[in-house]
């Protein structure tokens, strides 16, 4: 096979991306304008909610949806570019994708599973299970190599497919929500065995996935769309400091909202302003985690400077503690005790007065990310 030196001549390249893509595809009203690029050894991850365009995303890379506008270049190669009328056939790319229902062969054992991809790419069938073997053993799997789909696990079926994919030595990994059909101790298992062998892996990973542990477990960098478009990217770090829209802050825990800051006071609303330790001038995101809401029966005397009427719009479990929503002159969440929840006495359409310290919060400019 050719895609180890592909990607290893890739690897020579300073400062060339392994994967540069810009794709666009329109579907009805819904538009994908999204610049992608991926380095050798990067695992890249990709969040958004429902309709995002995540899907489409990893269907145009895989060749199964074509672009309308834009590019893809893999390892200095371009696969799809509308302009040139240049396509690569989905079979043709050296790419490997495993599916969220992983799509397995049901009449084909683990072993033939995994050398399927070798014998398309033109490997004879000796050597083609000699790399399977080899990859399930890589997998941990060398004694299921004679059981089919039906008789595997769903940790298993799903490193069988992950070999299958590996396996032609592909210069872009796609994973399609990867861990989305495991239960959670089996989940818990097989994201560490993902990551180990992800991180072995010398060519470009692009993970798709709604599961925020999953991206922060396994991804060097987040990449998050909505609507279409990309609205934040980076490290974990930088991404779960600094969310710049409700469904970041969702993803990462925290609350935000967007005000005008005047000295240490931000405007959020005509009728609503918090006090922050420190901000910036102008246009700021203001964001603190739940864990910083206190709630008090009746309004709260001392040192928070931050406190409004608010009402118990709903309440659930989170981990040990309870997340309750608040409605009022803002939305916000708060985390408290099962034992504060019990003196409180709190339920759906109580009022309630929420209090949070200027020391617990965090203020960062609203500009482009």
């Amino acid at each position: 096979m050719t895609t180890e030196l592909t990607v290893r001549r890739a690897e020579a390249e300073a400062d060339t991306p392994l994967l540069d893509a810009h794709l666009v595809v329109d579907r009805g009203t819904f538009r994908l304008d999204l610049r992608l690029t991926i380095n050798p050894g990067e695992v890249v991850a990709l969040l958004g909610p429902n309709g995002a365009g995540k899907s489409t995303a990893l269907r145009t890379l895989a060749g199964l949806t074509p672009l309308h506008a834009g590019h893809v270049t893999l390892a200095g190669q371009d696969l799809d570019r509308p302009d040139a009328r240049h396509w690569t056939p989905t079979e043709r790319r050296p790419i490997g994708v495993v599916f969220q229902d992983y799509l397995l062969f049901p009449h084909l054992t683990a072993l033939d599973n995994v050398g399927f991809g070798p014998r398309r790419h033109g490997v004879d069938r000796r050597r083609a299970r000699e790399l399977a073997a080899g990859w399930l053993d890589r997998m941990g799997l060398a004694d299921q190599a004679r059981r089919k789909p039906r008789q595997l696990s769903g940790g298993q079926a799903q490193r069988v497919a992950l070999a299958r994919a590996l396996a032609v030595e592909p210069a872009l990994l796609l994973l399609d929500e990867p861990l989305a059909a495991l239960d959670a101790r089996t989940r818990l298992e097989t994201r560490a065995e993902l990551q180990r062998h992800l991180t072995a892996h010398p060519g470009a990973t692009l993970l798709v996935t709604h599961d925020p542990l999953d991206a922060l477990v396994l991804a060097d960098r987040l990449v998050i769309v909505e609507d279409g478009r990309l609205v934040q990217e980076g490290d974990a770090a930088s991404i779960t400091a600094q969310p710049r829209t409700d469904y970041v802050a969702r993803l990462v825990g925290l609350n935000l909202y967007r005000g005008r800051a005047d000295g240490s006071l931000v405007r959020i609303t005509d009728d609503f302003a918090l006090t922050v330790a420190e901000a910036p001038q102008g246009a700021v995101f203001v964001a603190f985690p739940p864990s910083a809401v206190a709630l008090h029966p009746d309004r709260p005397d001392g040192s928070p400077r931050n406190t409004w009427p608010a009402t118990i719009s709903g309440i659930q479990r989170q981990g040990d503690n309870l997340r309750v929503q608040l409605t009022g002159p803002v939305e916000v969440a708060a985390d408290i005790t099962p034992a504060a929840a019990a003196q409180l006495r709190i339920g759906p359409g109580q009022p309630v007065w929420a209090a949070v310290k200027a020391t617990e919060t965090r203020a960062y400019p609203a500009g482009r990310n």
